[in-house]
């Protein structure tokens, strides 16, 4: 636990960053894999900080134990919130996956603009306001993340609470023309002004977020500094600015030469002779453009039939909301061109395409990655995209091409040294592909080489302190790692510090 005195962070975010799992000795906690837990993980590890959010289960069964070990191993506080399968369903699944997500990446075709979802989404984030109000204390500094809790600074601003919160968006910013079609678009950006500093991912975002602003809340004055705008609103003062997310480039890197990893990479390579390995690595999501990818490389296998038995891509799909009818659908397209490009071109002793579907783990995901002489990271559109730096990170002997959708966060920074790519125009990425086999030696090295030496100068660790400066002028140092960390959960029942002040909140944002 935090030291009398000492600064913490506390992390809000949807899900708690473990994975809660039953056998039939009880519940037990494993670590998640998302890229929030990728990206924030070794940043808290150790420093008496607490992570909040939902567990991923029902609010029936007690999880005090599972969750206390899971503190030792995370070293960090857990603190969970308890959510009815009717609020997972309308907060998660309704407004934040039916509404946000689709809208915030272009495709507001999807959406399902359901009154009873934003109703919802207000009642759990004054949820989340609450256990965060009691678990933080006065000198904490509060950094919410992403879309689901784009209203957390107001609940908690109603709930007396004056700490410093910062809010970090994980997702793109849509342009005004797409945002206005949100039928609380003003709800949702007053909501936003109650925090102290709102953090986008590329300056892309930035700009279209400070245009929305304009457009939609009057009287509101903004002033540009850079890369920091200064947004005043009333009495209100914030600060906006564009902080790219990114990996631990250490760890991955000294993973990637471990004798696990080098070995199990050696067995891929075996299992694949004399040929290279096209790398795909995506959650189930129809923004990540998996079809696009598999009809380019049905064209590469066309057009460049020199090509056939020497090189195979190798696609890992991490299941996602199987549960919803648009992801089942999306596994049985991809299912379908997998078995119908398999069915065109496999010789005996090569198919053109393997196909994973379930997650990996770190050890086999980052052998995957050394294994691979070409990534394929086409999404039709991302907030950053950590893939292709976790790729970039894992190539040890710098002997590899990364070829990247234009429409990912990470294009900006790695634009030099990656091929990009438009995911629509499956003939182009079936070019870019074509051109990465055929790269000579020389300028895979001279290309992986600016892109590793990009994302080690501007790893996690960087990406936090630069938030961090710009939330409280100081950086991590200002949270050190505790010398004898002991964590600490409380893990009493999460309830309502009184109807006033969520019917205040709910009444204030209609």
């Amino acid at each position: 636990m935090a030291r009398k005195g000492e600064r913490r962070l506390v992390i809000v975010s949807n899900r708690l960053p473990v994975v809660m799992e039953h056998n039939d000795t009880g519940w037990f906690v494993r670590p998640s894999s998302g890229g929030l837990v990728t990206a924030l993980a070794p940043v808290l590890r150790d420093r008496g900080g607490i992570w909040i959010g939902w567990p991923g289960t029902s609010s029936e069964i007690d999880l005090t134990e599972p969750l206390a070990i899971g503190t030792r191993t995370a070293g960090y506080s857990l603190k969970p919130v308890s959510l009815t399968p009717q609020e997972v369903q309308n907060f998660y699944f309704g407004f934040a996956n039916e509404v946000i997500w689709p809208l915030f990446h272009d495709l507001q075709g999807s959406c399902n603009f359901d009154p009873d979802y934003w109703a919802t989404y207000q009642e759990v984030n004054f949820k989340y306001a609450e256990v965060t109000a009691e678990t933080a204390g006065k000198g904490d500094y509060i950094w919410v993340h992403d879309y689901h809790l784009m209203c957390l600074g107001r609940a908690l601003r109603q709930l007396g609470v004056n700490s410093l919160i910062g809010f970090f968006l994980h997702i793109p910013f849509p342009p005004l023309d797409i945002f206005l079609k949100l039928p609380w678009r003003f709800q949702i950006l007053r909501a936003l002004l109650e925090f102290d500093l709102i953090g986008l991912q590329t300056l892309r975002d930035y700009r279209n977020f400070l245009q929305c602003i304009r457009a939609v809340i009057k009287d509101v004055r903004v002033q540009l500094n850079g890369r920091i705008a200064t947004i005043r609103f009333g009495e209100r003062g914030l600060r906006v600015g564009a902080f790219p997310i990114s990996i631990d480039y250490k760890a991955f890197a000294r993973e990637a030469v471990s004798e696990e990893v080098t070995e199990r990479s050696r067995h891929i390579h075996e299992e694949l002779p004399k040929r290279h390995i096209v790398l795909g690595v995506d959650r189930l999501d129809y923004t990540k453009g998996i079809p696009h990818k598999l009809d380019a490389f049905r064209r590469l296998l066309t057009q460049h039939p020199e090509l056939r038995e020497q090189i195979t891509l190798v696609q890992v799909v991490v299941p996602s909301r199987e549960t919803i009818p648009k992801y089942q659908d999306l596994k049985m397209e991809i299912e379908r061109m997998v078995g119908e490009i398999n069915g065109l071109f496999t010789v005996w002793g090569w198919a053109p395409i393997i196909y994973i579907f379930r997650s990996l783990d770190r050890d086999e995901l980052i052998a995957y990655y050394r294994a691979s002489e070409i990534a394929l990271v086409t999404p039709l559109k991302d907030g950053m995209n950590l893939v292709s730096k976790e790729f970039c990170a894992s190539s040890v002997e710098e002997e590899c091409v990364l070829i990247l959708s234009e429409f990912a966060g990470a294009a900006a920074q790695l634009q030099n040294g990656a091929l990009l790519v438009n995911p629509y125009d499956t003939e182009l990425v079936a070019d870019a592909i074509h051109r990465a086999f055929s790269m000579n030696r020389v300028d895979r090295k001279y290309r992986m080489h600016k892109l590793r030496k990009k994302i080690r100068e501007n790893d996690v660790f960087h990406w936090v302190d630069s938030f961090l400066k710009a939330a409280i002028g100081r950086d991590l140092h200002e949270f050190p790692p505790l010398e004898d960390y002991l964590p600490q959960v409380e893990l009493d029942a999460v309830s309502y510090r009184g109807e006033t002040a969520a019917q205040d909140f709910l009444q204030g944002a209609s």
